[in-house]
């Protein structure tokens, strides 16, 4: 067969002026396939929301290395947000314990004299320290962090964990 006739569909999809809009195939897709297409929709607004939320925050989500740096060299201060038991099990070094609900009634106690400095929110995974991050800079404080992954990822990395206290 001859190369110029295995491309000719397609360039004569192309120029003709008889196919179906792209819109129209899509309402045909979501007319077969309502809960997929309601899906999709979701999972893109979710995406964006995101996206647009993350862009727009005062807070930060920092590597390990990141954060490593902040303590060593820009004396950050590490808040551990986790339980108490979590805590003394294996922390960063130099981390004050402050619980979440602490942080949320601006019961910070001596966190509160270090507003100017870095300060680096680490919970567990790193996933629910963005809420009291966003406290700590409503409160005040200047430049707010989160540790990507956590205590887990800090761990993961053999970095090391002080126990006790």
């Amino acid at each position: 067969m001859d190369t110029a006739r295995r491309y000719t569909p397609h360039l004569v999809f192309l120029l003709s002026r008889e196919f179906d809009p792209p819109m129209q195939e899509i309402m045909q897709f979501v007319g077969r396939h309502p809960i997929l297409s309601i899906a999709w929709i979701a999972l893109l607004a979710a995406v964006i929301y995101t996206t647009f939320k993350s862009l727009t925050s005062k807070v930060k989500v920092i590597t390990r290395g990141e954060a490593t740096r902040l303590i060593n060299k820009e004396d950050a201060v590490v808040v551990d947000i986790r339980q108490r038991d979590d805590f003394r099990k294996g922390h960063i070094a130099t981390a004050m314990n402050v619980l979440p609900a602490d942080i949320k009634a601006n019961n910070v106690g001596e966190l509160d004299k270090h507003k100017a400095k870095p300060v680096i929110v680490v919970d567990g995974n790193g996933l629910s320290a963005q809420e009291s991050a966003t406290a700590l800079t409503n409160a005040g404080f200047q430049q707010v962090f989160v540790l990507k992954e956590g205590v887990a990822g800090w761990s993961g990395e053999n970095l090391p964990l002080v126990r006790g206290k």
